[in-house]
């Protein structure tokens, strides 16, 4: 059996974590206070992420060579796509201690609970409620005040270097060896108490932990006879005769990036803002966190319009940047014609799916329609 998370969404999200910078205020620390993050410099003055808010784990540096032997072996067998846009993503990651943090010692696998979002977009007199996966939110904590939180409450000591991973390993597999996390047979991984709405982190340290939670890959127990995913993807990227998905097949892949979505993908397999989620709605692992999905507010008649027409103005930047939480002020302009193509898609299968309903109704069938 092969399990491997795709990442693709993770590319767009990094480039958008640093940027959604808090206002924090600097304060005086003592320097007993003072943990050694990247080269020395202090992280006392930043804000502590609350305890519910991540789970963790921790593997000793000593496994990076059997995770990326299992990655050669999966490039080997073929099961690596070879669609340039995925192999971006994926042909700078390994596993391997950083050159510049020879002495790491062990590493350090977060993943940080996201709800998953929605926001009410008012279009032609009507309200849509239009989702937003979590991994392409921009978060409101930093990676910083994650890297001090992980100081503090997990390697606890004081002097010991802590450096994120800068997306260089693949953070689903680590997460999945830590025993973090498990794989669903959609290749998405599941924490619990998260389900699959979550963001993942890495960190190498110095720090030596006695404890060394690698596991071999597994998957969840109910996968084996459960096949809700599969039926859900429409564009058949999850299949019975392997683990690995057809990321050629995926939505995602497509719509995350400027251009054309091909024209096999269905109207109705779009359902949401940017990403895909009809494999996860309807997991059961996902159905107390779907539950908590958390409502963002609404886009007026003219911030819909602006994002359909592609106007590059302030309502945009707004909207995407504070309402819709999927850009930065510096990204916006240029995230625009990624948002505005799948925003009318969206819309396309929303009504699309109101007029079969109405078509197939008892009134329409009675009256002829």
């Amino acid at each position: 059996m092969h399990l491997i998370q795709i990442s693709i969404a993770s590319r767009f999200i990094r480039q958008r974590q640093n940027a959604c910078l808090l206002k924090i205020l600097e304060k005086e620390q003592d320097s007993s206070d003072m943990f050694m993050v990247d080269g020395g410099h202090s992280l006392a003055h930043l804000s502590l992420l609350q305890d519910d808010a991540f789970q963790y784990r921790t593997v000793s540096v000593e496994h990076l060579q059997d995770m990326q032997d299992y990655m050669d072996a999966l490039r080997r067998k073929g099961l690596f796509s070879t669609n340039s846009v995925f192999r971006s993503y994926v042909d700078n990651k390994s596993f391997k201690v950083p050159q510049d943090f020879p002495d790491a010692k062990s590493i350090i696998v977060v993943a940080v609970y996201v709800p998953l979002a929605s926001v009410n977009v008012h279009y032609q007199n009507q309200i849509h409620k239009i989702l937003i996966p979590p991994n392409y939110r921009v978060q409101d904590f930093t990676t910083e005040q994650l890297r001090t939180t992980i100081a503090k409450k997990v390697v606890t000591q004081n002097g010991y270097r802590i450096e994120g991973s800068r997306n260089r390993l693949f953070l689903k597999h680590l997460a999945v060896r830590s025993g973090l996390a498990e794989y669903g047979r959609n290749n998405i991984c599941y924490v619990k108490g998260m389900g699959s709405m979550l963001s993942l982190y890495a960190f190498f340290t110095d720090y030596a932990f006695k404890e060394d939670h690698w596991r071999e890959v597994c998957m969840m127990e109910f996968c084996r006879s459960c096949r809700i995913c599969i039926n859900e993807c429409l564009t058949h990227a999850i299949s019975d005769g392997r683990f690995v998905i057809d990321v050629e097949r995926c939505v995602s892949l497509y719509n995350e990036i400027v251009g054309e979505i091909p024209g096999w993908i269905p109207v109705r397999a779009h359902n949401a803002l940017i990403g895909c989620l009809r494999c996860q709605l309807r997991c059961p692992a996902n159905k107390e966190v779907v539950s908590r999905a958390v409502e963002l507010g609404n886009l007026t008649e003219s911030e819909t319009s602006s994002i359909l027409e592609c106007a590059g103005n302030d309502d945009v930047v707004i909207a995407l940047c504070e309402k819709l939480k999927v850009s930065t002020p510096e990204a916006a302009r240029n995230d625009l014609p990624v948002f505005s193509r799948n925003l009318k898609m969206l819309l396309e299968a929303i009504q699309g799916h109101a007029y079969d309903k109405v078509r197939n109704s008892p009134a329409a069938s009675q009256s002829g329609h």
